[in-house]
């Protein structure tokens, strides 16, 4: 169910790396856990984050939900498409309804991350 080449937080974000930058986006468990998605919003593009700030919120019909940074460094780029139709990350979570693209400070910060394993038996555990 989760893609094996992206790594996971315990705040139920995934991130894709692209060399230098990594794509952030909400699990599909997140998704539905908040149920149908009705409004996000993101950082402006350039500005920077510290490791687990938050960085947006989406919102569905059930709840609001903080969106966090897994790793510090700077916006290069926000999926407008969410934005403008919210339901993306409902329908695609791990691809399409990507939410922010981050230029990160130090892959040092990578390494407190999930593999695809590892989230799926957090998430199996009932921690999450």
């Amino acid at each position: 169910m989760y893609p094996t080449d992206y790594l996971y937080s315990r705040e139920h974000e995934w991130i894709r790396v692209e060399n230098d930058i990594c794509v952030v986006g909400i699990t599909e468990f997140a998704q539905q856990e908040l149920g149908e998605v009705v409004f996000v919003e993101l950082p402006e593009v350039g500005q920077v984050f510290d490791t687990n700030d938050e960085i947006g919120t989406i919102e569905s019909v059930k709840a609001v939900a903080e969106v966090y940074t897994p790793l510090a460094g700077e916006v290069v780029e926000i999926n407008d498409a969410v934005v403008d139709d919210p339901e993306l990350i409902n329908e695609d979570p791990h691809h399409e309804g990507w939410l922010v693209k981050v230029r990160f400070s130090s892959a040092a910060d990578l390494k407190s991350l999930m593999n695809a394993e590892k989230y799926e038996e957090f998430v199996k555990s009932g921690e999450a």
